[in-house]
């Protein structure tokens, strides 16, 4: 999870938020070199009386400065239609589980097990227990199964919602009367948090999302204690 004055990203537990991050530091490092080149032609002209009168009927200028902006975009939008069909590919899924938003908490509901569901509520600041984090933790979490392929479908009962952990790369709406999924697979242990990103009312800031991944063994157990 995030930590006070973190200056990047959360550190990826998901090949997806692995490939977000590559994507990220290779556009950064794209717009840093944009930036000092345009940085340095501004200074040299503000420092420099040298002029040439062939520059405003110059050919090769014009197509340089018409042709390198056009790779530059290439090279952004490759990797990035790369990592859109990579969240877009659903691989014979081990587990479905399906999200439902409501005002202001969240339901899960395993659809591969026989009455295994349950709501989701923030726990109250007053009722937290030492080491607990405010606003973040919640009365029953979200668990699953680490390396192995999950979908998530998501939806709401009234307004819009959105399902977002950003330390797994999920990020995704959920709208009244449709039906959205996306891919899981964690390759690690670990409690992941979350929240809400949409604007759904007066408690939008008091849905939280806490998912845990345990190893099969642990999830079977689990699964067998809340049935």
């Amino acid at each position: 999870m995030a930590y006070p004055f973190e200056m990047g990203l959360q550190d990826a537990s998901s090949p997806i938020m692995e490939e977000l991050m590559y994507f990220h530091d290779h556009t950064l490092m794209i717009v840093f070199l944009i930036s000092s080149l345009v940085l340095y032609i501004i200074s040299l002209m503000l420092t420099t009386k040298l002029t040439h009168t062939s520059t405003m009927d110059a050919q090769e200028v014009e197509t340089i400065w018409t042709i390198l902006p056009a790779v530059i975009l290439i090279l952004i939008a490759l990797p990035s239609l790369r990592i859109l069909y990579m969240m877009d590919e659903m691989d014979n899924p081990s587990l479905t589980v399906k999200t439902m938003g409501h005002q202001w908490y969240w339901s899960y509901e395993y659809s591969d097990y026989e009455d295994l569901c349950f709501d989701s509520y923030m726990i109250p600041p007053s009722d937290l227990s030492p080491g607990q984090l405010r606003l973040l933790e919640v009365d029953n979490r979200m668990v699953l199964p680490m390396e192995m392929t999950i979908r998530i479908l998501i939806s709401s009962e009234d307004v819009l919602h959105s399902w977002a952990v950003p330390s797994l790369g999920l990020k995704t709406d959920a709208i009244p009367g449709r039906l959205n999924q996306l891919t899981l697979l964690a390759t690690r242990p670990g409690v992941y948090y979350g929240q809400c990103s949409e604007i759904c009312g007066a408690n939008h800031s008091f849905m939280p999302i806490v998912l845990e991944t345990v190893s099969m063994e642990s999830f079977e157990k689990w699964s067998c204690s809340m049935t």
